[in-house]
């Protein structure tokens, strides 16, 4: 079933991604052609992302853990054999050092795109990221930066990770001012949300969900194009009530928006895209309109980006709410490795949410 969500999900997505305004008219225009695409899984894409910078900027950098040999998930294959072992390189096996060695390579004026292998080991490197990249151009009065950082890392589940390599944690990383965080949803998100983020002049955590890896395939244009940060994206129209996620969860919201649609509730459903600096402007316009929220992500329900969201539409839209607002989130234990399927927000879960808070 999740399989075939993911799959159906992508292919389904790739007419609402033509529609969409982009950072600029040549990306804009070139993906409004109507000419068929190959099919590309969100690795594949990922994997011609840094192709297109490593060929467009020489002074664009690629390491990370085994990244030269293409890495544990292979998104990095082939990129040493075309650009050379100078510009896409293995490093040791310490995060601080991978993200240390980034801050310095982009303050030199460089785009330096690094690899951490899971998002379970980024911990190592909270301090270069918070107390380093994070404050770089703050704390010089904008006389340095390293805006040349983006900063790769798989997370979220993906059936027999356990403990240390199915977390997520994306909530840590929205604390941080100085920062930007985003999440794609699908193979063409992938590839030109991190092209943006690549390009753009501040330093970025982007966390790629694992599970889409091979799992989501769909068209994607071959060439370089750029999707706007921080503009959230309504992929599916309704009335009813808002449902606001990210990443691969988004695959599991849209079952439970069709099989809700059969009781007669109709579903709105965002996905956010960026979470650091996330759109309040389209979800608080959904919100009012519909007057109900429900917001499901993966990571710990308690202290999750989720928390935020609840807050910042309470804030906004507290007299145009019918119901309080729902999360449907992982649970406030360590990832299990059996029970993930207890853990995981799964569709049933968010389509009981959808009712009881549609019938509040």
């Amino acid at each position: 079933m999740a399989t075939t969500a993911a799959r159906r999900f992508g292919r389904r997505l790739v007419p609402s991604v033509s529609r969409r305004r982009f950072s600029s008219s040549a990306a804009g225009d070139a993906l409004q052609r109507t000419q068929n695409h190959p099919s590309l899984n969100l690795c594949s894409a990922i994997n011609q992302a840094l192709h297109i910078a490593l060929d467009t900027d020489p002074r664009s950098y690629v390491f990370g853990e085994d990244v030269s040999f293409g890495g544990v998930f292979r998104c990095t294959l082939g990129l040493a054999d075309q650009f050379g072992k100078a510009r896409v390189f293995n490093t040791p096996l310490c995060e601080q050092g991978i993200v240390g060695f980034g801050i310095g390579l982009a303050a030199m004026g460089n785009r330096a795109v690094a690899e951490i292998q899971f998002a379970d080991y980024i911990f190592p490197a909270f301090d270069q990221i918070v107390n380093e990249a994070a404050k770089f151009r703050y704390r010089s009065g904008n006389q340095f930066n390293c805006g040349g950082l983006t900063i790769r890392a798989p997370y979220g589940a993906v059936g027999h990770g356990g403990h240390y390599h199915s977390q997520s944690p994306e909530a840590f990383f929205c604390h941080v001012p100085g920062i930007k965080v985003v999440i794609p949803r699908s193979p063409s998100q992938a590839k030109g949300l991190l092209l943006s983020c690549i390009r753009d002049p501040n330093p970025i955590v982007f966390f790629e969900p694992k599970w889409l890896y091979r799992l989501a395939v769909e068209e994607v244009p071959e060439h370089d194009y750029m999707l706007p940060l921080s503009e959230a994206e309504v992929i599916r129209e309704g009335v009813d009530i808002t449902l606001v996620g990210w990443g691969a969860q988004l695959s599991i919201m849209e079952e439970a928006c069709l099989d809700a649609e059969k009781d007669g509730i109709s579903c709105e459903l965002i996905d956010l895209k960026t979470l650091l600096p996330w759109d309040k402007e389209t979800v608080e316009a959904s919100v009012r309109k519909t007057g109900r929220l429900l917001i499901s992500h993966e990571a710990p329900v308690t202290g999750g980006f989720g928390a935020e969201i609840s807050a910042s539409i309470v804030e906004r839209c507290f007299l145009r709410l019918e119901a309080p607002v729902a999360r449907i989130c992982g649970l406030d234990t360590p990832f299990p490795l059996v029970f993930e399927p207890f853990y995981l927000p799964t569709k049933n879960k968010i389509l009981d949410a959808i009712k009881s808070t549609v019938n509040y």
